[in-house]
C-alpha cells in the first residue's frame, strides 16, 4: 500500500508505499460445548481472517492511501488507479485507528477487539488498544 503525508516535513511528504503487517488481539470465552466442532476456541481465526481480509486488505492491498482534503489537487490518474480517499493524515497511528473501528464493526457477538498493532516497516509500528479507546466506535 502506499501513501502521502501532505504537511509532513521530510520525505514521507512524497508518494511512496510499504509492505505493511497488521496484527488483531481478540478476547472472549472460550467455548467449552463439547459437541461444537469449535470447543477450545475464543474465535474461529477463518472468521478474524475473513473480517480482516474484506474490510483490509481487500480494499487497500496495492491502493494508495490520500487525505481527501489534499486528493483533490493531486493529479493521479494513469499513475495510480486504486485511490483510497481518507479522512485523515493516512500516518501509521491514523491509519491503525481506522482499521480498529472497521474489525470491531464486524466481530461477532461476545468478541471483544483488544489490540491492533500495524507495522509499517519491521521496526517502526503504531498500535491500537480498546482500554485507550473505550468508548464505542462508529465509521
Amino acid at each position: 500500500m502506499a501513501h502521502l503525508l501532505s504537511n509532513y516535513d521530510g520525505l514521507c511528504r512524497n508518494l511512496h508505499g510499504h509492505s505493511y503487517r497488521l496484527l488483531v488481539t481478540v478476547k472472549g470465552e472460550v467455548l467449552r460445548d463439547e459437541s461444537s466442532p469449535k470447543r477450545g476456541m475464543v474465535m474461529d481465526f477463518s472468521i478474524l481472517k475473513k473480517i480482516v481480509k474484506e474490510q483490509i486488505v481487500d480494499k487497500l492491498d496495492h491502493a494508495t492511501l490520500i487525505y481527501d482534503k489534499v486528493q483533490q489537487g493531486l493529479q493521479l490518474k494513469g499513475i495510480a488507479e486504486r485511490i483510497y480517499p481518507v479522512p485523515y493524515e493516512p500516518t501509521c497511528e491514523n491509519m491503525v485507528a481506522h482499521f480498529a473501528i472497521r474489525i470491531q464493526n464486524c466481530l461477532p457477538h461476545g468478541i471483544e477487539l483488544v489490540r491492533v498493532k500495524l507495522y509499517e516497516t519491521t521496526t517502526s509500528f503504531a498500535e491500537w488498544y480498546t482500554e485507550d479507546n473505550p468508548e464505542p466506535v462508529a465509521e
